[in-house]
């Protein structure tokens, strides 16, 4: 535990220093967001955070490299090398967009290239837990990994909308992802370093470093340059903890063990995969494409119901929060208890919600 978090630790501190140099680069080459009719921010504000977020990164895996426990990860593996390279790929890309802007299809495209590079050097899902195990053939797995880092990614890009909402959506679900991978060390005998462990203790830290330059208002955006970062980290996560989990470990009722691995990454990415499902329908039956923007995203309508910048964020992180450790909880508590929980979080969070428009119904006329 100690190792993971000195990770953590270094990653927030490193984020946290380096984030003003990224800021004072992008407003000195000009990547700045301006001011759009969709957007909430009053004015033009840099973006290139995701450099401060890049920097705690590589400062805690070289930590990590050479730490007694994490080293095993590092040990005859080319999965960070991996990790690092598909991350390079969406640097780059990412600081193309958010210079000059990038059309849809030429980030697809990038999003891809760097599903399949990580793919080819051994981040992959080569399993699904699926009938038992489903063992997935080479051209199969690297498709598979490629659509989770797209769609993990542009999820994450989708719900980047309002200040600190992406890090700390994200900076939760890693933390129920490192919870989740540690517990498995202690309680069922998996190995105790994992590269997803790792990944996810480093991606919670990236996440509690950016976030005060980022907390409403916000002094810097990560732009596409992080949005698409943490999003591959994710991702990568997912793709570890599947790859290396046997459901058979897990006891619970029959289902459970099963449908963990594939359950978790779903509940820990909820809340931006259904904002990017609702704004794909929504776009596609408008006649216009899904990547076309708008105003109508879960957190813009929040703001519409009455709630600040700050609730809603909170508002979205408390759904992220209930869902994710619920996921969480099926593995290590009785069923029933990770249902009374899920089930009074939903009431209190549903009740959150509707507040403002309650309170005025409350008020009389």
């Amino acid at each position: 535990m100690r190792e993971y978090l000195l990770c953590l630790v270094v990653a927030a501190a490193v984020t946290y220093l380096v984030t003003p140099l990224a800021r004072s680069f992008a407003i000195w080459w000009g990547a700045m967001a301006a001011v759009r009719d969709r957007d909430v921010h009053d004015e033009p504000t840099p973006r290139l955070g995701g450099l401060g977020m890049a920097a705690g990164l590589v400062a805690a895996m070289l930590v990590a490299s050479q730490l007694p426990l994490m080293k095993s990860v590092f040990s005859g593996s080319t999965e960070p090398q991996a990790l690092l390279s598909g991350a390079a790929v969406l640097i780059v890309l990412g600081m193309i967009d958010d210079k000059w802007g990038l059309d849809a299809p030429t980030k697809f495209a990038g999003q891809s290239l760097a599903g399949a590079v990580m793919a080819l050097q051994g981040i992959a899902i080569v399993w699904l837990p699926i009938g038992g195990v489903l063992v997935l053939d080479p051209l199969t797995s690297v498709l598979l990994t490629m659509l989770v880092v797209v769609v993990a990614v542009n999820a994450i890009n989708f719900v980047d909308g309002l200040d600190g909402l992406a890090a700390g959506i994200v900076g939760i679900g890693s933390l129920a992802f490192f919870a989740y991978s540690y517990l498995l060390s202690f309680e069922y005998g998996v190995t105790r370093a994992t590269l997803a462990a790792l990944v996810s203790a480093i991606l919670a830290g990236m996440c509690a470093g950016f976030l005060p330059h980022n907390i409403n208002p916000a002094r810097v955006f990560m732009g596409d340059t992080g949005s698409m970062l943490i999003g591959l980290l994710l991702a990568s996560s997912v793709i570890t903890l599947v790859g290396q989990l046997d459901p058979t470990i897990v006891p619970g009722p029959t289902f459970v063990p099963a449908l963990l691995p594939i359950l978790l990454p779903a509940a820990v990415m909820a809340v931006p995969l259904l904002d990017m499902l609702l704004a794909v329908i929504r776009r596609t039956r408008a006649g216009r494409s899904p990547f076309s923007p708008d105003k109508q995203h879960l957190h813009h309508r929040l703001l519409e119901i009455g709630h600040s910048q700050r609730r809603a964020v909170l508002l979205m992180y408390g759904w992220t929060f209930l869902l994710a450790f619920t996921a969480v909880g099926l593995a290590f508590v009785p069923p029933g208890v990770a249902a009374i929980w899920f089930v009074c979080g939903v009431a209190v969070l549903f009740v959150a919600v509707r507040w403002p428009r309650l309170r005025t119904r409350l008020a009389g006329p």
